[in-house]
């Protein structure tokens, strides 16, 4: 019979015809076994064998659903074919390995999560769904947990919403730690609706905590994802009150995570959920924050607090509870923030390695008359500097920084606000010159009230609970205008995300005066003060856009309704709408903006098609070109696919079109050094329009933050086409201003900050997406540039102890210094063109025969340093250059370097710059005294100290504390301990002393 089998399928399809069922049988499974080979002849007969699949009285009828099932696979009808396929029953076996069996697997899968996505999106939890297609996804995702193939078990128990198959899934693998951390992954990356991703975090957290050792790093990411600060409390506590050192250096290494994800109102809601110990009143522990005005550092004031409660109650304190008290202390000064931005702050002042030479460059090169590129090179001075408290370069030119008048004096006092970021304790001091006096308006000129006011909030923006009074109370006395303005950027920067309903109101009253200068900041500023929570406020907004006549008060208020819908995805759905299918253009480019921060980081299908159709459809420029900047938003999760997705945009016929793509790339590549970002924006930077230029430059500077020439040679050649453009007469004021701007964000923090948005947990860092949405609105208010500010990270490892001190230890960086070092000062190479340019403009125009003698001096002082920098450039940049045994080391090195070529690893010593590049190459000594708590390779990381009972070096110490004196002072001792590495810092080396005498 095998032979005839060969040639034809005809006999047995006449015994299907034949009465007795034993045929039938024997037809049907031969035809089975056969059907790959006779499916074209088979299909001619598929409805008789159809009718015995439906004659109730056949008791083989599953045995030809399977036969049909077969033949519709082979002629493509998918949709028939599963729908017999599981009339099949168990006959269809999932674990058989054949294409027949893999498609329509995969095809029950998907129909299976599209009707359970369907009846979740309706809220109809009824919904019925076919319970034989529930049996087969059950059978396969049972298979998957018995084969040991938990990620795809995962994988589709998450996309089929099936949370009780997930939860076995995990708790039965083989690594439930890891297969926890892949799902945390997952649940950001493939679960498109916040309301479900919410529900798989639930279940992850209350899986965590059956385990006999829980990841609280983990959970308590998951509890912040969720908004549930009483479980985050409760875990600190139980930690830190753990007999177990160990404890409370993990309850201090979450909370330094919690702060890197900046969420100002959780993380206060979390200090002040933990319990205050019990046996002492709860006065020792208050002052922390109110102490942030004080001339003490942190550590002082939590010192003397110690002394005196203990001195105070001698007899009731149990050694427990003062243990508590004290590690309390220690965790609200970290969730505060205060401690993360003392460190960070000392870490940049110490390390700043900002040239000065550029500047230099860029102010003798700028004509006077320009105010546009007059006021660029000062936000360019404060975004190289910013966060390292030295203003040398306005201090070294406070007749040319005088010629600032109206607008560009309040930016230039609000610049000092972003050198000075996160200078807490003196910031009002600092400040002091510029503020408004005795309330009603000193004898100072408005606009630097003004900007001093917005330079308050910059320093403590997100962190703003010593100055919020203050501001509220110059809100409260003015009624210049130019004052509110600041007051108002101010206040909603001090108080970012936290609600606050007073602040709300105060800051409503201004926009109710409908004064256009006023009412644009006031309209940012609510937005930035409910950031997030969607709250009914924004309806109350859009209703008063509709009615005001002032163009600037409606962009304000735009972007203020999108800054309150952020992160909250399809919550958000019915806004956007409203604002996209407004009339008036202004709300319409809001509604850009409210897509972009609903789905930010989410690279949501949904939005980044809406965002597509408004880029090539709309009729307003201004609509289509924020369209296309959103992308950078929705994406930035995703870097790599932004290149793809704008590529064509980039090439649009419309400049805006073009200028949005740059921008795009810019903010969602940024940091990154993304090749591909680089060639789609390098035509761009030569674009024929100047403010194509302009976006071009400044994202290629946000593309290649932190990257160095040996990394990427584009990098060097961009530097030169910046100074190109600079020093070119004849180049137009846009794109000189764009150009003047990078210079400053590749060089930004003392090139020592990064632009993040997501911090290592790969959560989105509210206050570095809510910067860069406010700076991407510089197009029509250059004050709102400084917002970038709110985006640098500083690129650091800082290894802290118990006692938040910084151990000196050192630890391996595995690849050639030379990857990533700092670029190298223009002065060093004095035969390149890079300093040859700058001189030669500057002897001709020899303004004044002092500059060029001293010019002549510093070229010989450099050309005298060359050999020892060259020297200093190689020991690697980790090395604290205030160290005691920097000279002998370089002595060492300058002799091997003749002889051996460049290492392949180096050792950086704690606190190190760790660029985002680097990170994978760093590792921890075997042999170390310090262990990290967790494997971290950059940020803020606590050390186990293996030897607790031998002294410690502690880094960071020799730096002046912040509080020392106003940075004009304190810097010289800072820079003359770092100008041994570092020929720039000799170079404003003689003013100083002076300074610091007068």
């Amino acid at each position: 019979m095998a032979a005839t089998m060969a040639s034809s399928a005809g006999g047995l399809l006449a015994m299907l015809n034949e009465s007795h069922p034993v045929l039938k049988l024997h037809a049907l499974s031969n035809l089975n076994a056969y059907v790959d080979y006779f499916w074209p002849e088979i299909s001619t007969s598929v409805t008789i064998i159809e009718s015995l699949y439906e004659d109730e009285g056949f008791d083989q009828r599953q045995l030809a659903a399977l036969l049909v099932s077969k033949v519709f696979y082979y002629l493509g009808e998918l949709n028939d074919s599963l729908s017999y396929a599981l009339g099949a029953g168990p006959l269809f076996d999932v674990s058989e390995d054949s294409d027949y069996v893999h498609t329509l697997l995969a095809k029950a899968i998907d129909e299976y999560a599209s009707l359970k996505c369907k009846a979740a999106e309706s809220n109809d939890e009824a919904a019925k769904v076919d319970p034989r297609l529930e049996a087969i996804v059950e059978r396969m995702l049972d298979k998957c947990i018995l084969d040991g193939r938990y990620q795809q078990a995962i994988g589709m128990a998450v996309e089929c919403r099936r949370l009780d198959k997930l939860e076995e899934a995990i708790t039965r693998s083989d690594n439930v730690h890891g297969t926890l951390s892949y799902c945390i992954n997952v649940s950001h990356s493939f679960v498109n609706r916040r309301e479900y991703r919410r529900e798989v975090l639930h279940l992850l957290v209350k899986v965590f905590q059956k385990l006999p050792s829980p990841d609280y790093l983990s959970i308590c990411q998951c509890l912040m994802f969720l908004g549930e600060p009483e479980g985050v409390a409760n875990i600190l506590e139980k930690l830190l009150r753990s007999e177990n050192k160990d404890d409370a250096l993990l309850a201090f290494q979450i909370a330094f995570d919690l702060v890197e994800n900046e969420h100002q109102a959780f993380l206060l809601n979390v200090r002040d959920h933990i319990p205050n110990p019990k046996s002492q009143p709860s006065q020792p522990v208050q002052p922390v924050s109110s102490q942030m005005d004080s001339a003490q550092s942190e550590n002082d004031v939590r010192m003397e607090e110690e002394t005196h409660s203990s001195n105070q109650h001698p007899t009731e304190v149990d050694p427990n509870e003062a243990i508590y008290a004290e590690r309390l202390a220690k965790i609200k000064g970290i969730l505060s923030g205060e401690t993360s931005i003392q460190l960070t702050l000392q870490f940049l002042y110490s390390h700043n390695k900002s040239d000065l030479l550029i500047l230099k460059t860029i102010k003798q090169s700028v004509e006077m008359r320009n105010s546009v590129c007059h006021s660029a090179t000062i936000y360019a001075n404060a975004i190289m500097h910013a966060g390292t408290t030295v203003d040398t370069f306005l201090r070294d030119n406070l007749d040319w920084l005088s010629r600032a008048t109206n607008w560009a004096k309040f930016s230039a006092t609000a610049g000092l606000g972003v050198i000075h970021r996160g200078h807490l304790q003196q910031g009002r001091s600092l400040m002091a010159p510029y503020l408004p006096q005795g309330g009603a308006g000193g004898g100072g000129s408005p606009y630097s009230e003004g900007g001093a006011l917005y330079a308050l909030g910059l320093i403590h923006a997100n962190h703003g609970e010593g100055i919020k009074q203050f501001l509220r109370d110059s809100l409260r006395n003015t009624n210049v205008e130019f004052i509110q303005h600041g007051a108002c950027l101010g206040l909603g920067l001090a108080a970012l995300g936290t609600a606050d309903e007073d602040i709300y109101d105060d800051i409503k009253s201004v926009l109710y005066v409908d004064s256009a200068v006023a009412g644009e900041a006031a309209g940012i500023s609510m937005g930035l003060l409910m950031v997030g929570t969607a709250s009914e406020k924004a309806s109350e907004m859009l209703a008063y856009a509709h009615e005001t006549q002032h163009e600037k008060i409606i962009r304000g208020l735009a972007l203020g309704i999108a800054l309150t819908v952020y992160g909250r995805e399809e919550e958000a759905d019915t806004l956007i709408e409203q604002m996209t299918r407004d009339q008036d253009p202004i709300l319409r480019y809001g509604g850009m903006y409210a897509l972009a921060l609903a789905y930010r980081g989410t690279a949501n299908n949904k939005a980044i098609r809406q965002l597509l159709h408004f880029a090539v459809s709309d009729v307003s420029d201004d609509v289509r070109r924020t369209a296309v900047l959103a992308l950078g938003f929705v994406l930035y999760s995703e870097p790599e696919q932004t290149p793809r997705i704008v590529s064509l945009l980039s090439e649009s016929y419309n400049p805006h079109v073009r200028y949005g793509a740059a921008l795009a790339v810019g903010i969602s590549c940024a940091g990154t050094g993304m090749s591909e970002a680089i060639s789609l924006l390098e035509p761009l930077t030569s674009d024929v329009v100047d403010f194509v230029r302009q976006g071009a430059l400044i994202a290629m500077a946000m593309v290649m933050v932190q990257i160095n020439e040996a990394s990427d040679s584009r990098v060097g050649t961009f530097r030169r086409q910046l100074e190109k453009i600079i020093l070119d007469k004849h180049e137009d004021t846009m794109s000189k201003m764009g150009a003047i701007l990078a210079s400053g964000i590749l060089d930004a923090g003392g090139r020592n900050v990064t632009i993040r948005l997501l911090s290592k947990t790969k959560h989105d860092k509210i206050t570095a997406v809510v910067g860069l949405a406010v700076f991407s609105q510089f197009w029509y208010w250059y004050p709102l540039i400084y917002f970038i500010s709110l985006s640098f990270s500083p690129t650091a490892f800082i290894g802290l102890n118990y006692d938040l001190k910084v151990p000196k230890f050192e630890f391996l960086s595995h690849a050639k210094p030379s990857l990533f070092e700092y670029p190298r000062p223009t002065t060093v190479p004095a035969a390149t063109s890079a300093v040859k340019l700058p001189t030669a403009v500057l002897s001709t125009s020899a303004k004044a025969k002092a500059r060029a003698k001293k010019e002549a001096e510093q070229k010989a002082l450099a050309e005298k340093s060359h050999s020892s920098d060259s020297a200093a450039s190689s020991t690697g940049k980790g090395k604290s250059s205030s160290e005691k045994e920097g000279d002998s080391m370089q002595v060492d090195n300058t002799t091997e370097k003749k002889a051996e070529p460049e290492p392949s690893f180096e050792l950086l010593t704690n606190p190190a710059r760790v660029v985002p590049a680097q990170e994978k190459f760093i590792k921890f000594l075997e042999e170390s005294r310090y262990v990290p708590v967790k494997l971290a390779p950059s940020g803020f990381v606590l050390l186990r100290d293996l030897h607790p009972n031998e002294p410690e070096t502690l880094s960071l110490t020799d730096t002046p504390s912040s509080t020392a004196s106003p940075a004009g002072g304190g810097s010289s001792t800072g820079q003359q301990g770092s100008a041994s590495a570092m020929a720039v810092d000799e170079e404003p080396q003689p003013p100083q002393p002076f300074e610091y005498s007068t």
